[in-house]
């Protein structure tokens, strides 16, 4: 075992898992790149056994499939998968929103006004596209999490990783990308300032935004 920044456990499974997911979101492992499991092991540091429970994980969450005799793969990004993703955002982002709103507890309310503060101040377009995207995904993950249910959490998490893997796509090829993330300033300010239907308004302006903006490329 080893421990997190915050001090509680996390086992070498979940290691594996944590660092697998991101280099899967990040493309770092390519659409439809084999998974070399030994590989992952030996680069993480970490076991195989610990490696093969997170891949088992992982094709739970839609990020790698599994095929008998061939192997293990990273997904497809499949841009027809973005209405069926952006269904589901477009109730449950909203509702993480609006529960951040009513239950936040006031440090964590003051650290989302932070956070849209320290947003305002960041150029965007001198980031690398890798920075851009962890910032993407702090921010949702910082509203799921105030949200103060770990099931909506845990469901919010695994599609919006999806999204953010049709985001990596394609994020090259938006100019306003920036705007896009600054979207998230105005939703926390709303959430800081305890405005549940504000909050819950923004972030389904903002799902959709993201929806319209993704079809706009292909």
């Amino acid at each position: 075992m080893s421990a997190t920044t915050e001090g509680q456990p996390i086992s070498m499974a979940d290691k594996a898992y944590q660092a697998i997911r991101d280099r899967l979101i990040m493309l770092d492992i390519p659409p439809m790149e084999p998974i070399d499991d030994a590989g992952l092991a030996e680069a993480l540091d970490i076991g195989r056994t610990p490696v093969r429970e997170a891949l088992k994980r992982l094709e739970i969450d839609r990020l790698v499939v599994s095929y008998p005799r061939r192997g293990t793969f990273a997904t497809a990004v499949d841009i027809t998968d973005l209405a069926y993703i952006s269904d589901l955002r477009m109730h449950l982002e909203p509702l993480a929103a609006r529960r951040a709103a009513e239950v936040a507890g006031n440090a964590e309310a003051e650290e989302l006004g932070n956070l849209a503060d320290f947003l305002d101040d960041v150029d965007f377009h001198s980031l690398e596209r890798d920075e851009v995207m962890r910032w993407d995904l702090h921010v949702h993950r910082a509203i799921y999490h105030a949200a103060g249910n770990p099931h909506l959490e845990d469901t919010l998490i695994r599609y919006d990783n999806l999204a953010t893997r049709i985001f990596c796509v394609f994020l090259e090829r938006m100019p306003d990308f920036d705007s896009h993330v600054m979207e998230h300033s105005a939703l926390l300010r709303a959430i800081s300032a305890r405005e549940p239907d504000k909050a819950e308004r923004l972030a389904r302006e903002h799902v959709l935004n993201f929806d319209n903006a993704m079809r706009s490329l292909v």
